[in-house]
């Protein structure tokens, strides 16, 4: 789906998204924190303001607090908008760090735009879920999808997924949703979907609170789709991420800033630099200890397995010939030698030569 070296690659997305706070240098300095830490993507926003959002839209209760609260929502997005002229300056300095420039787009132009720039993936954010028209030029564009599922119920995320197939699958838009119910029951249209998105878990609060993670949100996204699920973070810290691994999480996006008491809607629920390194060295190192799941002794184990196991010896002087009782043997570390559950065979056979006490027995 995504570049990734191996299939079981946490693929992660530095969400620089809005922090740039309109700053031209503080952009370009977020792209090598996140190259810095490690990220296969760094994502911003693109979007037109007056677009996006009407005069009279109301912020969302986080944004009052970390902004001016008299302030309208159109008024503070204006202030955040990625000007069209970086974007390719971004986007290059970004390859020469080796890392991906995302950006997630908000209207239609924007995303003719992003199409332009010839965008790897697109993530879609959890409020354009239920965008169907703008989900079904997302899907138009045959880029791997990243599709976030905040504030969404399991019949949404199905909705989504629907029109999401017939972009893929039919001629032109829908005519309506009828349309787009009587295609999903189509197989190849459903199988259109598998390695070309995403689920991404989210809760759409800034920070979350732990008991509204509901990490087990993946399982059942995986279970109800057949697809790769992963993990949208908004929660303080990276213990969540990191746990969202653990479970199964294939994507891991997370916003960061350079610093959490900059003014701006999103900078208290970031990471700032070095928690970004540690949460990617975190998965990192988390992603190898989960190994292939086979039950098998480790290369490193088997000199502790030869060390560490007893054998079958002599519990006392045992004579050549000498019926062997359960008195006669015992077990101990001894490098090699009967394994321990031999010994109950022995029992009632004749000693094969005289052995003495502590000495491995022989058949």
């Amino acid at each position: 789906m995504m570049k990734r070296p191996d299939p079981d690659h946490v693929y992660i997305i530095a969400e620089a998204g809005v922090n740039h706070n309109g700053q031209r240098d503080l952009a370009f300095a977020l792209v090598d924190a996140a190259a810095e830490a490690g990220a296969d993507g760094v994502k911003f926003q693109t979007f037109d303001a007056q677009k996006l959002a009407s005069k009279s839209a109301p912020k969302a209760a986080y944004q009052k607090q970390s902004t001016d609260a008299a302030e309208s929502q159109l008024a503070m997005l204006k202030k955040l908008e990625l000007p069209r002229e970086w974007h390719q300056e971004l986007q290059a300095y970004s390859r020469q760090k080796g890392i991906e420039f995302l950006s997630t787009a908000f209207d239609t132009d924007s995303l003719a735009f992003l199409v332009e720039l010839g965008m790897p993936l697109f993530k879609i954010p959890s409020g354009e879920l239920t965008n169907g028209p703008l989900l079904w030029q997302f899907a138009r564009t045959r880029k791997p999808l990243i599709l976030s599922t905040g504030m969404a119920t399991l019949s949404e995320v199905e909705q989504g997924l629907a029109i999401v197939a017939h972009a893929l699958n039919a001629e032109a838009e829908p005519a309506n949703m009828d349309e787009v119910w009587r295609d999903w029951s189509k197989a190849e249209y459903r199988n259109s979907l598998r390695g070309h998105i995403t689920l991404l878990h989210c809760t759409s609060q800034y920070p979350t609170p732990l008991n509204e993670v509901n990490l087990r949100g993946m399982d059942t996204l995986a279970s109800a789709f057949g697809l790769a699920v992963g993990y949208s973070d908004h929660t303080r810290g990276i213990l969540i991420p990191v746990a969202a691994v653990a479970r199964g999480a294939t994507v891991i996006e997370k916003h960061f800033t350079l610093d959490r008491t900059l003014p701006g809607p999103d900078h208290q629920a970031s990471l700032e630099p070095d928690e970004l390194k540690q949460m990617v060295g975190d998965i990192r190192a988390l992603k190898a200890a989960l190994g292939d799941g086979c039950k098998a002794p480790q290369p490193s184990e088997w000199d502790t397995r030869q060390a560490g196991r007893q054998q079958v010896v002599a519990a006392r002087d045992i004579p050549a010939g000498a019926v062997l009782t359960r008195q006669d043997l015992t077990t101990a570390r001894s490098g090699a030698g009967l394994p321990p559950t031999a010994l109950w065979g022995l029992v009632g056979q004749p000693a094969s030569r005289c052995f003495a006490a502590g000495e491995i027995i022989e058949p």
